[in-house]
């Protein structure tokens, strides 16, 4: 398998692992989190999380929003990989359940998220995700 397979192959396991992460399940994105610092989010309403503690914690509390009943895909508009860095960047579409409320909420977002080989297994050590605009946005 080649080293930009085995990362195409990750990445299908990383949308998984949103898919739960959006239906209130954050146990699985905290096992292909790093943990060890440096670690960042760059979140979608502007916030910045810094060390791998803190990322997981923002995560824990961001998945316990959710409410089971979540739909979840990624659009990857390219991806990579070197040695033990890759990335991807693209889009992130959701139906939310919202703790609370009654309808399902769609959540669009621009994603990029870097990753880092740990003792083998790539690690997210970066997420950066804002609100995707229309086209009268620029």
């Amino acid at each position: 398998m080649t080293e930009n397979t085995d990362f195409t192959t990750f990445l299908r396991e990383r949308e998984r692992v949103s898919t739960a992460f959006v239906n209130g399940d954050a146990a699985a994105l905290e096992d292909i989190s790093t943990h060890q610092s440096p670690a960042t989010i760059f979140g979608p309403r502007g916030d910045v999380v810094q060390g791998a503690g803190q990322v997981i914690a923002a995560n824990a509390k961001a998945a316990g929003a959710f409410d089971a009943g979540g739909t979840n895909a990624f659009e990857i508009l390219h991806q990579h990989s070197d040695g033990d860095v890759g990335y991807w960047v693209g889009l992130q579409r959701s139906q939310v359940r919202i703790k609370g409320k009654d309808a399902p909420v769609p959540f669009e977002l621009r994603v990029t998220e870097i990753f880092r080989r740990e003792n083998g297994e790539w690690k997210l050590v970066h997420r950066h995700a804002d609100r995707l605009g229309g086209a009268d946005a620029g």
